[in-house]
């Protein structure tokens, strides 16, 4: 028998040789352990025949452990110490109140929505860690399913049967657009309008990307691409540079420099 097959055996039964190695008496073992006496004299002689040595010796009206057992179950005390930690470690990070989430998150959502949700939570639950994540809608769809994040703030919703998924908040999809350009005086604005504008976009994989993509599809036409980024602040400041048009979620608060901000109709979420 190799030494992984026979610690294969013993590991199941650790706590009964630390219970023995403290109290050296199989009934006030099997007590520690809520289990009947006889179940643990058979596991007993289980392990000492897998072991090919007894491990223990009668010792006046309780037992001794020998020398071999002797080292068992103190290897066993630290094992079962570890383990202790292990799952408290575990348990503190899957808590709610207390343990580590990984939050995945668009880069226009870092500006005000992520951080309100944060300052909540963490006035409720102090004691909770976060990690963020920032990336395209791609990124963290695929992170989510992959195991390395634990939720994620994405925009449009994925249609993945892997992930569940629930709306949060709607947010108006607006027509950005240089502050002197024709359309920066205007009510709203058909989608169809733009279709000689050349747009600055975020690039593919990300969610606004993706819904104007779909906006100019369903409009007829292709956007006319004169740049891609992968912030939406840095396609706002191309923008306000006078190179494109984009279609974004309302900067707020307030409008930014150099950008008039335009509702389309019919408006878009």
């Amino acid at each position: 028998m190799t030494y992984d097959s026979l610690s294969a055996q013993v590991a199941p039964h650790l706590p009964l040789l630390a219970a023995l190695r403290e109290t050296r008496n199989v009934t006030r073992a099997a007590e520690l352990l809520g289990v009947p006496q006889p179940t643990v004299s058979r596991r007993l002689a289980a392990l000492a025949d897998a072991l090919g040595a007894p491990l223990t010796v009668p010792d006046g009206r309780g037992i001794r452990l020998t020398r071999a057992a002797e080292l068992l179950a103190e290897a066993a005390e630290r094992g079962l110490a570890a383990v202790g930690t292990g799952v408290r470690l575990a348990r503190e990070e899957v808590s709610p109140e207390s343990g580590h989430v990984v939050l995945g998150f668009l880069h226009l959502l870092g500006r005000s929505l992520v951080p309100s949700l944060l300052r909540g939570y963490r006035a409720r639950y102090p004691g909770v860690r976060f990690t963020l994540v920032q990336g395209s809608r791609q990124d963290m769809v695929d992170r989510l399913a992959g195991g390395e994040l634990d939720l994620a703030l994405v925009a449009p919703l994925p249609d993945v049967p892997a992930l569940a998924c629930a709306g949060l908040v709607d947010e108006e999809i607006l027509l950005s657009v240089p502050a002197g350009h024709r359309l920066a005086g205007r009510r709203e604005v058909r989608v169809a309008e733009l279709a000689e504008e050349e747009f600055v976009l975020l690039e593919p994989g990300y969610g606004v990307r993706t819904l104007t993509d779909e906006l100019c599809a369903a409009a007829g036409f292709t956007p006319r691409i004169a740049f891609e980024g992968q912030e939406s602040d840095t396609v706002r400041g191309l923008v306000a540079a006078g190179l494109g048009v984009a279609l974004l979620p309302r900067f707020g608060p307030g409008t930014p420099a150099g950008v008039a901000e335009v509702p389309l109709s019919p408006p878009p979420y």
